[in-house]
């Protein structure tokens, strides 16, 4: 697999349902951690919320996921909101749904279809985009290597995730995974300059 699909910009919908109202926030993540936060963030906005219902899912290996009933009936918010998720197969992306409760039970099949609803109004508000798969390399080389290093990054779109300048320079880059072979060879020509896989 050299592509996978996430969503390029957070977006928020509204569903409302015998007076409950659903707010579902999608945005993109890359770690549990930033999910995390998101939500501590979501949570102080809503503070009368009665729910905070999520799923999520990270990377490519389709092992990196969660999802979160937050009190509601077992099934009926996290599994729908994952189920839109993947239903659009899309990955490092994140669903919060806040309910507000209007004071009638709407029921398993009612929550179940109220959080699968207002899901996939969020996904539908924000463009999906495809992104390489990126393969983490780590690069040294002399500084004087910068130029030619730089040349060879751009030139396979490869992504710059740390880089500390000094006489000697480390990097660490993500090569898209198409590329990669032709990518190293270019990176092992240049004379000088160490290449390791993370």
């Amino acid at each position: 697999m050299n592509h996978y699909y996430t969503i390029e910009k957070s977006s928020v919908a509204e569903f409302k349902d015998r007076g409950s109202k659903f707010l579902a926030y999608a945005f993109p993540v890359s770690t549990a951690d930033d999910f995390k936060k998101r939500l501590k963030e979501l949570k102080e906005e809503h503070p009368k919320a009665a729910h905070h219902c999520f799923a999520y899912r990270l990377g490519i290996d389709n092992n990196n996921f969660r999802s979160s009933d937050d009190g509601e009936p077992s099934g009926s918010a996290g599994k729908p909101i994952l189920g839109q998720i993947d239903s659009k197969e899309l990955t490092n992306v994140a669903v919060v749904v806040v309910r507000y409760f209007g004071g009638t039970l709407l029921g398993v099949p009612g929550l179940i279809n109220a959080y699968k609803t207002s899901t996939s109004l969020a996904l539908q508000l924000t463009a999906i985009i495809q992104k390489p798969v990126l393969v983490q390399y780590e690069l040294q080389f002399d500084y004087t290597l910068m130029n030619e290093v730089m040349m060879v990054v751009k030139r396979f779109g490869c992504v710059v995730l740390q880089n500390e300048m000094q006489l000697f320079c480390r990097m660490v880059i993500g090569i898209p995974k198409e590329d990669l072979e032709l990518c190293l060879d270019k990176l092992n020509d240049l004379h000088g300059v160490e290449v390791k896989e993370l």
